[in-house]
Protein backbone atom coordinates (compact mmCIF):
# COMPACT_ATOMS: atom_id res chain seq x y z
CA UNK A 1 0.00 0.00 0.00
CA UNK A 2 1.34 3.31 -1.03
CA UNK A 3 0.94 6.72 -0.04
CA UNK A 4 2.72 9.03 -2.55
CA UNK A 5 -0.44 9.23 -4.16
CA UNK A 6 0.44 6.53 -7.28
CA UNK A 7 -2.56 4.50 -6.32
CA UNK A 8 -4.77 6.80 -8.67
CA UNK A 9 -2.33 6.41 -11.36
CA UNK A 10 -2.94 3.50 -14.31
CA UNK A 11 -1.38 0.49 -14.98
CA UNK A 12 0.88 -1.52 -12.88
CA UNK A 13 2.53 0.00 -9.73
CA UNK A 14 6.23 -1.12 -8.70
CA UNK A 15 8.58 -0.40 -5.62
CA UNK A 16 11.56 2.27 -6.14
CA UNK A 17 14.63 0.79 -5.41
CA UNK A 18 17.95 1.72 -5.00
CA UNK A 19 18.98 1.58 -9.09
CA UNK A 20 15.70 2.93 -10.38
CA UNK A 21 15.93 5.75 -8.14
CA UNK A 22 20.01 6.26 -9.58
CA UNK A 23 18.75 5.69 -13.20
CA UNK A 24 15.83 8.55 -12.20
CA UNK A 25 17.87 10.69 -10.89
CA UNK A 26 20.56 10.62 -13.74
CA UNK A 27 17.40 11.00 -16.54
CA UNK A 28 16.34 14.05 -14.79
CA UNK A 29 20.03 15.38 -15.82
CA UNK A 30 20.32 14.33 -19.16
CA UNK A 31 20.22 16.92 -21.49
CA UNK A 32 18.87 14.94 -24.44
CA UNK A 33 15.53 13.95 -22.89
CA UNK A 34 12.42 15.99 -23.00
CA UNK A 35 11.84 18.58 -20.41
CA UNK A 36 8.53 16.78 -19.71
CA UNK A 37 10.32 13.32 -19.34
CA UNK A 38 13.37 14.87 -16.88
CA UNK A 39 10.61 16.78 -14.82
CA UNK A 40 9.03 13.34 -14.68
CA UNK A 41 11.99 11.63 -13.76
CA UNK A 42 12.74 13.54 -10.84
CA UNK A 43 9.52 13.35 -9.48
CA UNK A 44 9.25 9.61 -9.42
CA UNK A 45 13.33 9.79 -7.99
CA UNK A 46 11.60 10.58 -4.79
CA UNK A 47 8.73 8.60 -4.41
CA UNK A 48 8.55 5.02 -2.65
CA UNK A 49 7.03 3.23 -5.82
CA UNK A 50 6.06 4.55 -8.70
CA UNK A 51 3.87 3.62 -12.24
CA UNK A 52 5.62 1.24 -14.78
CA UNK A 53 4.77 2.75 -17.58
CA UNK A 54 6.02 6.05 -16.87
CA UNK A 55 8.98 4.82 -15.80
CA UNK A 56 9.47 2.77 -18.85
CA UNK A 57 8.68 5.79 -20.73
CA UNK A 58 11.91 7.47 -19.38
CA UNK A 59 14.03 4.39 -20.03
CA UNK A 60 12.60 4.19 -23.97
CA UNK A 61 13.15 7.99 -23.89
CA UNK A 62 17.33 7.37 -22.84
CA UNK A 63 20.50 7.29 -24.69
CA UNK A 64 21.57 3.40 -24.75
CA UNK A 65 24.96 4.61 -23.21
CA UNK A 66 23.45 6.08 -20.37
CA UNK A 67 20.72 3.47 -19.50
CA UNK A 68 21.10 0.14 -17.65
CA UNK A 69 19.32 -3.24 -18.89
CA UNK A 70 15.76 -2.86 -18.68
CA UNK A 71 16.33 -6.51 -16.74
CA UNK A 72 18.54 -4.97 -15.01
CA UNK A 73 16.53 -1.95 -13.56
CA UNK A 74 13.66 -3.94 -12.21
CA UNK A 75 15.39 -6.24 -10.57
CA UNK A 76 14.51 -6.46 -6.69
CA UNK A 77 11.73 -4.65 -7.63
CA UNK A 78 8.09 -5.60 -6.37
CA UNK A 79 4.42 -5.01 -7.34
CA UNK A 80 2.19 -2.49 -5.29
CA UNK A 81 -1.22 -4.11 -5.39
CA UNK A 82 -3.92 -1.20 -3.59
CA UNK A 83 -7.05 -2.36 -2.62
CA UNK A 84 -10.08 -0.67 -4.00
CA UNK A 85 -11.69 2.06 -2.10
CA UNK A 86 -15.34 0.36 -0.44
CA UNK A 87 -18.39 1.69 -2.30
CA UNK A 88 -20.12 4.95 -0.64
CA UNK A 89 -23.96 4.60 0.74
CA UNK A 90 -26.32 6.64 -0.98
CA UNK A 91 -28.35 9.30 0.93
CA UNK A 92 -31.48 6.82 0.02
CA UNK A 93 -29.89 3.92 1.57
CA UNK A 94 -28.59 5.34 4.95
CA UNK A 95 -31.83 6.86 5.79
CA UNK A 96 -33.31 3.39 5.13
CA UNK A 97 -30.79 1.58 6.98
CA UNK A 98 -32.24 4.36 10.02
CA UNK A 99 -35.64 3.89 9.75
CA UNK A 100 -34.37 -0.11 10.00
CA UNK A 101 -32.41 0.31 13.12
CA UNK A 102 -35.31 2.34 14.34
CA UNK A 103 -37.84 -0.39 13.84
CA UNK A 104 -35.73 -2.93 14.91
CA UNK A 105 -34.88 -1.07 18.06
CA UNK A 106 -38.67 -0.47 18.69
CA UNK A 107 -39.37 -4.01 18.64
CA UNK A 108 -36.53 -4.86 20.89
CA UNK A 109 -38.31 -2.62 23.39
CA UNK A 110 -41.64 -4.00 22.95
CA UNK A 111 -40.30 -6.94 23.65
CA UNK A 112 -38.59 -5.96 26.99
CA UNK A 113 -41.72 -4.31 28.19
CA UNK A 114 -44.22 -6.35 27.14
CA UNK A 115 -44.65 -8.79 30.60
CA UNK A 116 -44.85 -4.44 32.44
CA UNK A 117 -46.67 -2.46 30.21
CA UNK A 118 -50.54 -3.58 30.53
CA UNK A 119 -52.39 -5.01 27.76
CA UNK A 120 -55.26 -2.49 25.79
CA UNK A 121 -58.83 -3.60 26.91
CA UNK A 122 -59.76 -4.34 23.44
CA UNK A 123 -63.53 -5.25 24.45
CA UNK A 124 -63.49 -1.24 25.11
CA UNK A 125 -67.29 0.17 23.65
CA UNK A 126 -66.88 2.30 20.63
CA UNK A 127 -63.23 1.61 20.37
CA UNK A 128 -63.67 0.82 16.23
CA UNK A 129 -65.09 2.71 13.56
CA UNK A 130 -67.65 0.00 13.18
CA UNK A 131 -69.04 0.44 16.42
CA UNK A 132 -69.18 3.80 16.60
CA UNK A 133 -71.06 4.17 13.23
CA UNK A 134 -73.23 1.46 14.45
CA UNK A 135 -74.05 3.33 17.98
CA UNK A 136 -75.16 6.42 15.35
CA UNK A 137 -77.27 4.57 12.92
CA UNK A 138 -79.15 3.02 16.44
CA UNK A 139 -79.59 6.42 17.68
CA UNK A 140 -80.68 7.44 14.26
CA UNK A 141 -83.23 5.03 14.53
CA UNK A 142 -84.33 5.17 17.74
CA UNK A 143 -85.04 8.81 17.51
CA UNK A 144 -87.01 8.47 14.33
CA UNK A 145 -89.24 5.63 15.17
CA UNK A 146 -89.86 7.94 18.85
CA UNK A 147 -91.04 10.64 16.36
CA UNK A 148 -93.01 9.08 14.43
CA UNK A 149 -94.49 6.79 17.77
CA UNK A 150 -95.72 10.20 18.84
CA UNK A 151 -96.73 12.12 15.74
CA UNK A 152 -99.35 9.17 15.21
CA UNK A 153 -99.92 8.54 18.63
CA UNK A 154 -100.96 12.39 19.00
CA UNK A 155 -102.51 12.46 15.52
CA UNK A 156 -104.97 9.86 16.65
CA UNK A 157 -105.98 11.54 20.06
CA UNK A 158 -106.11 15.44 18.98
CA UNK A 159 -107.99 15.03 15.48
CA UNK A 160 -105.48 15.37 12.94
CA UNK A 161 -104.48 18.87 14.61
CA UNK A 162 -100.87 19.47 12.92
CA UNK A 163 -99.15 21.51 15.96
CA UNK A 164 -100.44 18.72 18.19
CA UNK A 165 -99.20 15.97 16.02
CA UNK A 166 -95.73 17.47 15.65
CA UNK A 167 -95.36 18.18 19.45
CA UNK A 168 -96.46 14.41 19.80
CA UNK A 169 -93.60 13.87 17.26
CA UNK A 170 -91.12 15.75 18.90
CA UNK A 171 -92.15 14.48 22.54
CA UNK A 172 -91.26 11.03 20.76
CA UNK A 173 -88.58 11.95 19.49
CA UNK A 174 -87.37 13.50 22.98
CA UNK A 175 -88.22 9.77 24.88
CA UNK A 176 -86.22 7.93 22.37
CA UNK A 177 -83.16 9.88 23.02
CA UNK A 178 -83.75 9.50 27.03
CA UNK A 179 -83.82 5.69 26.25
CA UNK A 180 -81.04 5.43 24.38
CA UNK A 181 -78.94 7.64 26.99
CA UNK A 182 -80.40 5.35 29.48
CA UNK A 183 -79.65 1.90 27.40
CA UNK A 184 -75.17 3.31 26.65
CA UNK A 185 -75.57 4.22 30.21
CA UNK A 186 -75.91 0.21 31.09
CA UNK A 187 -73.58 -0.96 28.76
CA UNK A 188 -71.05 1.31 29.59
CA UNK A 189 -71.81 0.24 33.63
CA UNK A 190 -71.32 -3.39 32.69
CA UNK A 191 -68.16 -3.17 30.57
CA UNK A 192 -66.77 -1.55 33.78
CA UNK A 193 -67.50 -4.04 35.83
CA UNK A 194 -66.10 -6.48 33.64
CA UNK A 195 -62.95 -5.08 33.22
CA UNK A 196 -61.78 -4.79 37.20
CA UNK A 197 -62.61 -8.87 37.22
CA UNK A 198 -60.54 -9.50 34.37
CA UNK A 199 -57.56 -7.67 35.71
CA UNK A 200 -57.89 -9.73 38.97
CA UNK A 201 -57.96 -12.72 37.10
CA UNK A 202 -54.65 -11.95 34.98
CA UNK A 203 -52.81 -11.35 38.09
CA UNK A 204 -54.12 -14.75 39.88
CA UNK A 205 -52.77 -16.39 36.65
CA UNK A 206 -49.24 -14.00 37.10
Amino acid sequence: MSSDGTQNQPGLVITVTDSIRSFLLSASNDPRLSQELRELALTLSSRTDAPYQQIRSIWVGSHADTKPRLLSLFSGSNFVFSSPKPPEKSEELKERLRKLKEIAERKEYQELVKDITPKKDLDEPFSTYKDQLGFGLHVALTMFAGYLVGYLAFRALFNHSPVMNAAGGILGLVFGMLLETLLFIIRTSDHGLKSPSSTSTLKKNQ
